[in-house]
């Protein structure tokens, strides 16, 4: 008898990864009768499962109205769902998960994680009998996910957000067509320099990671502030990378140096120039050492510039973000800043398919802060302010006489 229990293990376990539990209750039985009396005992002791599981099995074959395809039970059968039992259950969990519209703001999960284990002891105090297992397939099935935060309100509160971008839109459309040259500033991410986790992964040898700092303490390299310059027209892209502090003198000096450095010479003929930029920082549209500095810029290149700022609270929309910012990010992610002169090839060194090229710049200039410039001064800046907010949209017009900052 051994070896007939031998060869019907040997078939059990290779049929069974291929049947369902019907399939595999069915074929036991089919075995046990073929092997008369007792055969039962016999395949039920064989592959270890219950006599009751063969029997079922063995009836099964003589069923005139077998289950239909798909089913392993007959209607009714198996344990029946949790929330059969407790009707509440779904109920309190919701309120649990989204106490702010459906449940009691007070709830003590309102300031906590809800993890499926929390959510489960706090279903319990309450007299439910549930797992973290069951929690997540009632969220599951009630349409719960995973959710990060999402970025979507950034300058949704300010009513004449939607006709700025328009106006950003056709001012720089018109600009291009017209051939004047049209750049997107802002100053990237702060970084420190030295050998510091730098987000972001890169190919090295298995089990040969770079190895950094445990802690992100500023060290005696200081720190990198990369100022950029996105030329639209040109697809190039300027970041001077200063080390003092981040000014408008310093963010002014970077248009500058990319004026003098490659601007004039890609656009030989220009008289104009429009620079879009965010509302905040350096080159912010409340910030009066900005405008200062553009009206001596202006007076130095003979160029009329105009900037367009976008509305508070949406610099991620602007140009340089996306086309040269991230573009660098990506090339360098993983790669400990350790020096200045690291910095300024691994920004040099970024390209993308579409033709970017990027010349980076090193700044070693002081920029003092707490510059105060007068009313009298402000009123004496040669500016037109556009009649559409003239707050974002404004121009400095170049005149000799134009005052400099002290």
């Amino acid at each position: 008898m051994s070896a007939v229990m031998e060869s019907l293990v040997r078939r059990y376990d290779a049929i069974r990864p291929h049947l369902t539990e019907r399939q595999r209750r069915v074929w036991l039985g089919s075995e046990a009768r073929e092997l008369g009396s007792g055969g039962v005992g016999i395949v039920a002791d064989a592959v270890g499962v219950s006599p009751d599981t063969v029997r079922r099995g063995r009836a099964e074959l003589d069923d005139p109205e077998p289950l239909p395809v798909g089913r392993s039970r007959g209607p009714g059968g198996g344990r029946k769902r949790a929330e059969e039992h407790d009707p509440d259950l779904p109920a309190a969990l919701d309120k649990l998960v989204d106490p702010d519209s459906r449940g009691d703001p007070m709830t003590p999960l309102r300031w906590t994680s809800k993890s499926l284990r929390g959510l489960a002891d706090q279903l319990s105090t309450q007299g439910h009998r549930v797992s973290a297992t069951l929690v997540g397939r009632l969220l599951h099935e009630a349409g719960y996910s995973l959710q990060a935060n999402s970025k979507t309100l950034e300058g949704a509160q300010h009513p004449d957000r939607d006709a700025q971008f328009r106006h950003i839109g056709d001012t720089v459309a018109a600009a291009l067509a017209a051939g004047m040259p049209v750049v997107s500033v802002d100053c990237k991410k702060k970084e420190l320099v030295g050998r510091y986790k730098n987000n972001g992964k890169d190919y090295r040898p298995a089990g040969d990671p770079e190895k950094v700092e445990v802690h992100d303490f500023i060290g005696e390299a200081g720190k990198a502030i990369p100022y950029g310059v996105y030329d639209l027209g040109t697809n190039t892209g300027w970041v001077s990378v200063g080390t003092d502090h981040e000014t408008a003198a310093f963010a002014v000096n970077t248009l500058r140096t990319w004026w003098n450095t490659q601007g004039r010479h890609t656009h030989p003929d220009a008289d104009q120039l429009l620079i879009t930029a965010d509302s905040g920082g350096s080159n912010g549209n409340r910030r009066r050492t900005w405008k200062t500095e553009l009206a001596t810029l202006a007076a130095e290149t003979g160029l009329a510039i105009s900037v367009c700022h976008l509305p508070p609270g949406t610099s991620k929309w602007n140009k340089i973000e996306h086309r040269l910012f991230s573009q660098i990010t990506m090339n360098w992610r993983g790669r400990p800043l350790t020096s200045h002169e690291t910095i300024l090839k691994l920004i040099g060194a970024t390209t993308t398919a579409t033709g970017l090229t990027v010349t980076a710049t090193l700044d070693t200039a002081s920029y003092p802060t707490g510059i105060k410039i007068s009313d009298r001064e402000m009123a004496a800046l040669p500016i037109t302010r556009n009649e559409f907010h003239g707050d974002w949209n404004y121009t400095l017009h170049p005149t000799s006489d134009t005052p400099k900052p002290n």
